[in-house]
C-alpha cells in the first residue's frame, strides 16, 4: 500500500483507540476498513476544486451505517479528522494535524488514485482494493496536471458561492425565481457584487432595504434557483436577464424579462 494512504490509516486508528476507546473493531464495517470516499465527486475534481484528496471514511457496522471516522487529507499535507460517537450521531472530537509529505508525492497520490480507483470505476471501496503502491507513469502525471485549466472555471464559482449577495425578498419569501441578476464592485472580500431580483421590483421597493436580504451566493443557488449558476463568475459590470425557464442573457434593455415561480 502507498505509505501515505498507510499514514491515513493509522492516523484514523491511533486517534479512534484514543477517543473512542469503546468503540471495537467488531463495531465498525469490514473491522475498521478505510474507504476512499471518491465516488461523489471523483478524485482529480476534489484535487483542483477542493484542494483536497477525496474523504477517507470509517463506518459502523449496523443497519445506519453511518460514520465513525471522516479525514480530509489537503494537498498541503494537512489533515481535518472527524470521529463520531454514538453509532454516528455525534460528533466526538475533532482533530486537526499533518503529514509530512511534499507536494509532488501528494500529487503523485492523486495521480495514484485517479488512475488505479476512479478509471478502474472503483468507489467509495476499502483503500485495500486499490492497487496504489506502484510507479506513476509520466504520460499519466501529465494528463492529470492538464486538466488543471479544466477545474479551474468550476473553482472560481466554488469560491462565489461562499460570498455575499443582496437578494429581493420577492426570491427569498414570494417563491420567484432570479430574473435579473447583476454584478457591482464588492464592497469586501465577502461581497461577491451580485444583485439578484425577482425583475419587476422599482425603485421605491428597492431603497427600502427591509425587502432585501443579504445572503451566500450559495444559498440562493441551492435554495431559491439553480439556473444561476453558470453565470456567477462573469465579470464586475455584468447585467442578465432571465428570457426562459433555463437561461439568461446578457441585458441590452431590448427585451422583457421572463419571470416565472418556482414550483
Amino acid at each position: 500500500m502507498n505509505r501515505i494512504l498507510k499514514e491515513v490509516k493509522n492516523i484514523i486508528d491511533e486517534n479512534m483507540a484514543l477517543y473512542l476507546p469503546h468503540v471495537n473493531a467488531s463495531d465498525l464495517e469490514d473491522n475498521g476498513a478505510v474507504f476512499y470516499m471518491n465516488g461523489k465527486n471523483g478524485t482529480e475534481f476534489d484535487w483542483y476544486v477542493n484542494d483536497h484528496i477525496s474523504n477517507f471514511m470509517t463506518f459502523y457496522d449496523d443497519e445506519d451505517n453511518m460514520g465513525a471516522a471522516k479525514l480530509i487529507l489537503y494537498n498541503d499535507g494537512g489533515i481535518e479528522l472527524y470521529l463520531y460517537d454514538e453509532k454516528g450521531k455525534k460528533l466526538a472530537q475533532t482533530v486537526h494535524t499533518h503529514i509530512e509529505v511534499e507536494e509532488t508525492e501528494l500529487l503523485q497520490l492523486a495521480v495514484i488514485l485517479r488512475t488505479e480507483a476512479d478509471d478502474c470505476l472503483i468507489w467509495d471501496a476499502s483503500i485495500e482494493r486499490i492497487n496504489s503502491d506502484i510507479e506513476i507513469s509520466a504520460e499519466n502525471m501529465n494528463a492529470f496536471i492538464d486538466r488543471k485549466e479544466y477545474h479551474a472555471a468550476m473553482k472560481n464559482r466554488m469560491i462565489i458561492l461562499n460570498l455575499k449577495a443582496c437578494v429581493s425578498k420577492k426570491v427569498t419569501e414570494e417563491g420567484w425565481k432570479v430574473g435579473y441578476m447583476e454584478r457591482g464592485k464588492p464592497h469586501d472580500k465577502a461581497d461577491s457584487g451580485w444583485v439578484f431580483f425577482a425583475g419587476d421590483e422599482d425603485e421605491a421597493y428597492l431603497s427600502d432595504y427591509k425587502n432585501l436580504e443579504l445572503v451566500d451566493v450559495g444559498y440562493v443557488w441551492q435554495q431559491f434557483d439553480h439556473d444561476i449558476f453558470q453565470y456567477i463568475d462573469m465579470p464586475v459590470g455584468s447585467k442578465l436577464i432571465r428570457i426562459s425557464s433555463k437561461e439568461f442573457e446578457i441585458d441590452h434593455n431590448d427585451k422583457g424579462i421572463y419571470m416565472e415561480r418556482r414550483v
